[in-house]
């Protein structure tokens, strides 16, 4: 493991840092609904030397769990703004899966509106969007994130975002329905009129079995950049990055080589 070059302010929002030797490039990783920067773990013995996996810790969940939840989802892209700025040194790309494409959609605007506004901020290389929907696109189902606790572990359990062997502790599964359920309220209540194009090269993933975010509710992400858009189907449902991480972590890169090299 490498160690970091950013500053010790942003160390609560990234855990687990990892590159091979001395990290030349930098691919920061935002969660699903719930998930915390464990989510990633299995992507580290995929990652060539000199890419350094700096995945995201929302609070409320792992290293964070004893954090509240943001209520306000703009107060939540502020933070997590200022927690990572100190983060984008290195020539980086942004990657999320489900509700973290959101985020990461939201950051990259932040981002730009303020290198635009005069800061002196390194823009990313690449959006990376991954098993979400495409932000104008309605969601097709009924919102879980406002029912009971059983109906919202069913829900999980459906679509393989609950390992089974949480249900052996009530406690802590308690406190993880939390962050659950705050991040389900906001991306299911995320909708806008018409789509805003970032400046930087846009890359939309989906799994071929994914019922909780189709290929079809992906494909609109191709209208949310000014610069180059590439989509890949992926095998898997809905947690194909941790499912199939080999299969993802090969298509991230592939397709940044193509797009905007790191």
């Amino acid at each position: 493991m490498s160690p970091s070059d950013a500053t010790t302010t942003n160390a609560a929002w990234i855990s687990a840092r990892y590159a091979a030797g001395p990290p030349r490039s930098r691919l920061i990783c935002l969660p699903h609904a719930g998930g915390g920067a464990g989510s990633f773990g299995s992507w580290r013995p995929h990652l060539p030397e000199g890419v350094e996996l700096a995945p995201v810790e929302l609070p409320g969940r792992g290293s964070r769990i004893d954090e509240p939840v943001p209520r306000d989802f703009d107060a939540l892209v502020d933070a997590l703004f200022e927690g990572l700025r100190g983060e984008f040194t290195l020539p980086y790309a942004l990657f999320g899966h489900s509700y973290g494409a959101v985020l990461g959609y939201e950051l990259t605007r932040r981002i730009e509106r303020e290198i635009a506004g005069g800061a002196a901020l390194r823009a990313p290389r690449a959006l990376l969007v991954s098993g979400s929907r495409a932000p104008h696109v309605p969601l097709y189902r009924e919102p879980v994130g406002e029912g009971d606790d059983a109906s919202l572990i069913a829900w999980l359990r459906h679509s393989g975002g609950l390992p089974e062997e949480l249900l052996g502790f009530p406690d802590f599964l308690r406190e993880l329905l939390r962050a659950v359920r705050a991040d389900m309220r906001f991306a299911e209540g995320y909708l806008v009129p018409r789509p805003v194009a970032v400046g930087c090269p846009l890359v939309a993933l989906a799994g071929a079995e994914d019922t909780v975010s189709p290929v079809d509710r992906v494909e609109p992400w191709s209208r949310y950049t000014t610069a180059a858009h590439r989509m890949r189907v992926l095998p898997g449902g809905h947690h194909f990055p941790q499912t199939h991480a080999r299969a993802t972590v090969s298509a991230v890169l592939e397709e940044l080589a193509a797009l905007a090299p790191l």
